[in-house]
């Protein structure tokens, strides 16, 4: 726990509000347009993300590809549901020898350390750029409407979401 703590405060991280926690490294100066021509945004945005302990990141959406990269820790685990509405894992981390994935925009997804007893740090890259106006935490009802129709998923989206 003692090392989770100096992260914090080195990093200067503050809570997230999907858990965690994070702090903004970088936002492009450039500036794109979506698809409409109707919002400009930064073309990418990084942070860093710590979770530790029995912390998760609950499940939740953004409208940008998300690529995390692992830096320190245990692996961690991602979870998300694919285009087929099926869950999937990715593990990544020193132990895995996965070391990035990238998250498609519009994607169910959450994460958790591998180890209770243990912390992960990563990066996570956006692009376009994050903006909290397009970020979604889920609701475990919504999520257990279109998703659960089996024990599997219904055991991520209620372990990884909060009420």
């Amino acid at each position: 726990m003692q090392e989770i703590n100096n992260l914090i405060k080195s990093l200067d991280l503050q809570p997230h509000p999907e858990g965690g926690f994070y702090k903004e490294v970088q936002r492009s100066k450039v500036v794109v347009l979506n698809t409409d021509n109707s919002k400009k945004r930064s073309a990418l945005t990084s942070i860093y993300y710590l979770l530790g302990g029995a912390d998760f990141s609950s499940w939740h959406r953004v409208a940008s590809d998300e690529t995390w990269y692992f830096h320190d820790g245990c692996d961690v685990v991602i979870y998300f549901f694919d285009q087929n509405k099926t869950l999937q894992t990715i593990q990544l981390g020193s132990e895995s020898k996965v070391f990035q994935k990238t998250i498609s925009a519009n994607t169910w997804f959450a994460a958790r350390p591998l180890r209770k007893n243990a912390f992960c740090l990563v990066s996570c890259a956006v692009a376009p750029g994050f903006e909290f106006d397009d970020f979604e935490i889920a609701k475990c009802e919504e999520l257990l409407s279109e998703f659960g129709f089996c024990l599997e998923n219904k055991k991520a989206i209620e372990e990884l979401t909060r009420t």
